[in-house]
């Protein structure tokens, strides 16, 4: 049941609604002990009940409540209110990156950015033994200056024993907690996600090749008429090369997403620290090269003239080195001689 306007959770009034999911509800809501505005995502009392969702309700506030980074969405506070847990997270201005790659490719350097910034948001995850194992276009958001913000660390792997669901028709599989069973996003899962193994930081990896492939081609990297096909491209298809669809994309870039890409984790990247690395050398070797300034006209000639009149000194004077009294009358003979006594 969506809450009125005017109305109170905790210290917070909700000013209006911003949109709802399977995982809650969010609102646009004051804070006026400090007078800011924030996002509050509720948890209704008839979905508490769901001991699943509040659990990855609860992961999601323990996970990025530990993180401090600004590629990651920021958690201020939780609480509960009328049986209904909540989370009060900063409000964001912009759009989630899958309204961007609708509208078709971004430009290579737009996407090697995004790509960068979600790379490093994941780096400072994984230093704290914190894998999000369900990124994809929906869970992460472009503000309007530009920033990429990682959301939704609902089914993260915190450092703690294998936690796998069992697929559901759901947009994101989530249900159930049997070991060897799939935990993902169709044609966003990794290799291992798929086969249902323990998944670390290079399942991350893998998906953010998958996003930054999308993101340069306006296609997605594995697709098929279902999940099933789906996840059988992703254990045995490589996607189309990028050239097919983007001429003007740098080589060095579809080597970087063919890198995440690799099937086996011990072919990929094996930090997000290195990716993103990469993609920061990438983009200042594709950006402009200042071209050297010309000398004036000039100096070439000036520079050109000392130099050999110093070169023809230093030859004169080792020739008189050598040729000992007799070079004194050639010297002597060049000096003008004045009238006789």
């Amino acid at each position: 049941m969506a809450i009125a306007s005017g109305s109170r959770i905790g210290p917070y009034e909700i000013l209006a609604p911003l949109g709802a999911g399977g995982m809650g509800e969010v609102y646009r809501a004051g804070d006026p002990r400090l007078g800011r505005e924030v996002a509050i995502k509720v948890l209704p009392s008839s979905l508490a009940c769901d001991a699943d969702r509040l659990r990855r309700f609860e992961q999601e506030a323990r996970a990025a409540g530990v993180l401090n980074h600004p590629n990651i969405l920021a958690i201020f506070d939780i609480g509960s209110h009328d049986g209904s847990p909540y989370i009060v997270f900063e409000l964001l201005e912009g759009q989630t990156l899958r309204e961007c790659v609708n509208s078709g490719p971004v430009p290579p350097r737009k996407g090697a950015d995004c790509a960068t910034q979600i790379a490093r948001g994941l780096a400072a995850a994984h230093d704290k033994g914190i894998i999000h194992r369900d990124l994809k276009p929906e869970n992460l958001f472009v503000t309007k200056d530009g920033r990429v913000k990682i959301l939704d660390f609902g089914l993260a792997k915190l450092t703690r024993p294998e936690v796998s669901i069992e697929a559901t028709g759901a947009p994101t599989v989530a249900s159930g907690t049997d070991p060897g069973t799939i935990l993902g996003t169709a044609g966003y899962m990794s290799p291992e996600q798929v086969r249902g193994q323990p998944a670390d930081h290079r399942s991350d990896i893998f998906t953010l090749g998958a996003i930054l492939y999308e993101m340069l081609s306006g296609k997605r990297a594995f697709r098929g008429d279902s999940a099933l096909e789906t996840m059988h491209a992703i254990l045995k298809e490589d996607p189309p090369d990028l050239v097919e669809t983007n001429r003007h994309l740098p080589p060095g870039l579809e080597r970087i997403v063919r890198h995440c890409l690799e099937k086996n984790p011990e072919e990929r990247f094996q930090s997000a620290r290195d990716l993103a690395f990469d993609l920061e050398v990438l983009s200042g070797i594709s950006g402009p090269v200042p071209m050297p300034v010309a000398p004036s006209a000039s100096r070439p000639k000036k520079f050109i003239s000392v130099f050999i009149g110093i070169v023809v000194l230093a030859a004169v004077a080792i020739g008189g080195y050598f040729a000992g009294p007799s070079w004194t009358e050639v010297r002597l003979s060049f000096i003008p001689q004045g009238p006789k006594a």
